[in-house]
């Protein structure tokens, strides 16, 4: 990158937004490294070389790789909160969670694959765990008829096994079925009948 195209990156933005600007650039280049298909390949200098930015730029924002990791993973659990909790129905749902994490593969492994290879994720993966479930607990009719507290919880912590079973094995492509058959399938499997003993 010459002299010319660095300070043309930057024209016009004003000094104290560049370092959000940066910093959302290079979790971009982040969520493309942790999400690659051949599995996550992430070091500080793929990140900058990724991200077209000096590993200064990296430090203002970031004191090592472990944070820039969860950082990354939290941006993407962000996003699929934010996904499903503006949603209005099941299928409605299903929909953005595919737009997001299936017709964009990296962020689905980031989500679904890398904690399971990613060491310093294994704490963060169990904080975002209860908010999802939490949600499902809110937002599934069948669930939120289930009068007791405790019964609810394990309704909705099963349901998501069952769904984050099914997204991991459709992203590594062990199911071969259309996308609209895999996204029927996960809006009957929300729909269908929770019932308790």
């Amino acid at each position: 990158m010459t002299d010319g195209q660095r300070r043309g990156r930057w024209s016009g933005v004003p000094l104290e937004d560049r370092q959000a600007l940066r910093r959302d650039e290079l979790i971009a280049a982040g969520v493309d490294l942790l999400g690659g298909e051949s599995g996550p390949v992430l070091t500080v200098r793929a990140v900058c070389r990724a991200a077209g930015l000096t590993e200064r730029y990296f430090y203002e924002s970031f004191s090592d790789r472990d944070e820039f990791v969860r950082a990354v993973y939290d941006d993407v659990c962000a996003k699929a909160m934010s996904a499903l909790s503006s949603s209005t129905s099941a299928q409605d749902a299903v929909e953005r969670f595919v737009a997001l994490m299936v017709d964009d593969p990296t962020r689905g492994r980031v989500l679904l694959l890398t904690p399971t290879v990613e060491p310093v994720l294994t704490r963060s993966g169990a904080s975002w765990m209860p908010r999802f479930i939490e949600l499902l607990q809110r937002k599934v009719t069948r669930i939120t008829e289930i009068a007791e507290p405790a019964a609810q919880a394990m309704a909705a912590t099963g349901l998501l096994g069952a769904l984050t079973a099914l997204f991991i094995a459709y992203l590594d492509g062990r199911l071969t079925v259309s996308r609209q058959q895999f996204i029927d399938h996960c809006v009957g499997l929300v729909l269908s009948r929770v019932t308790t003993q």
